[in-house]
């Protein structure tokens, strides 16, 4: 390998890295009715804010707790296929 192309990769993998670290840091807002869950990148929990309507019924509550969650989750999943996807792209390192 040329020192180009190992330049190349270098800064293609600094690049990878710091794309990750900035996803991770990011905050996702999941919501369901009377329900907001904040979670960050690397999907920790950081708060979650249930109506006062909400508690009186467990069931609903715990039902509105899962679909905020997994609202948080796939925008995670989104937004890092849309971000890293472009590196996985570069199979051939055509760049």
């Amino acid at each position: 390998m040329n020192r180009d192309m190992i330049k190349k990769l270098q800064k293609l993998q600094k690049e990878m890295q710091e794309a990750q670290e900035k996803i991770e840091l990011t905050e996702f807002i999941g919501r369901a009715s009377g329900c907001e869950v904040v979670m960050q990148g690397n999907r920790r929990l950081l708060d979650v804010t249930i109506t006062k309507e909400l508690l009186e019924d467990v069931e609903i509550l715990e039902e509105v707790i899962i679909v905020a969650v997994n609202d948080a989750l796939n925008q995670i999943d989104d937004t890092t296929e849309k971000v890293m996807g472009k590196y996985a792209s570069m199979g051939g390192f055509g760049f």
